[in-house]
């Protein structure tokens, strides 16, 4: 686990390199709060005491997310390569069948680095917030509830290998690391009292964020995942929150599903594949 003074710091260059690219960074604060002992998944450059370079892996399964920064006025001293290198080698190590590099899609420094590494785009990924809109609990044949048992385990794998492409082995990974993040619920999704979809709420201060909603393909279509989403975005409000989500822009029909129940992009975030 990241000492607080640790993820103060990381806070600290964070907001120095948005201010200075007008962009916002995805640093999955959630995964920083929880990482485990003993494991490297987070690599440092300070200089006078103060931190003006980072890099964080967010493995999932057998693919890996590389995301990080590196102070304005320090750039163009082969901080951030140094990093890479650092941040290569442990991906490598692990045996890491697919590393996906992360940079917001308004970043000119992140393009720049980009150009300079074996890699090529392969999606974007929405950053979406919801705005004042009138909704209702209209489906009482859609209900969310807390996972909890080994059945609900089963659920939330098998969601994740028929929505998101997931391996069943990349499925129960990463469904045993997001069980240890902190300040988080999962739900499960049920239509007519069977268990047919599930999703995740990220507490960060003020925000909620929505993440692995999916619906099984077999009960998509009907109505069940729109209603779903406004109980949860319902459930967040009454609570006080401020509720964000992301999504990829491959899937036109979700994002047309988050726009109906009142969500707006704001923000993206470009993926590429690095060539192994």
């Amino acid at each position: 686990m990241l000492e607080q003074h640790v993820l103060e710091d990381i806070q600290k260059l964070q907001s120095i390199c948005e201010q200075e690219e007008h962009i916002e960074l995805k640093l999955n604060f959630d995964m920083l709060r929880s990482r485990k002992q003993n494991e490297v998944n987070d690599f440092f450059h300070y200089e006078d005491n103060q931190l003006v370079g980072f890099i964080g892996l967010y493995g999932f399964g057998n693919t890996v997310e590389i995301c990080g920064m590196v102070a304005p006025s320090y750039r163009r001293k082969r901080i951030f390569s140094k990093l890479f290198s650092q941040a290569l080698h442990i991906c490598k190590k692990r045996g890491y069948t697919e590393i996906l590099l992360n940079a917001p899609g308004d970043s000119v420094s992140g393009r720049e680095f980009l150009k300079q590494i074996p890699c090529s785009f392969t999606f974007s990924e929405y950053q979406m917030k919801w705005t004042q809109k009138e909704l209702e609990d209209d489906n009482p044949f859609v209900t969310l509830r807390s996972s909890q048992s080994d059945t609900d385990m089963k659920m939330e794998i098998q969601v994740d290998v028929e929505c998101f492409g997931m391996s069943l082995t990349e499925a129960a990974a990463y469904y045993e690391q997001t069980k240890t993040e902190e300040q988080q619920n999962h739900f499960i999704v049920e239509y007519n009292s069977q268990a047919v979809g599930k999703l995740r709420v990220s507490y960060d201060k003020s925000e909620a964020w929505i993440y692995g909603f999916g619906i099984l393909p077999s009960y998509q279509k009907l109505g069940i995942g729109k209603a779903a989403l406004k109980q949860v975005v319902l459930k967040q409000l009454r609570l006080g929150y401020d509720i964000f989500l992301e999504v990829e822009a491959k899937n036109k029909r979700v994002l047309q599903l988050y726009e109906t129940c009142g969500f707006n992009s704001y923000h993206v975030q470009d993926y590429y594949v690095y060539s192994l």
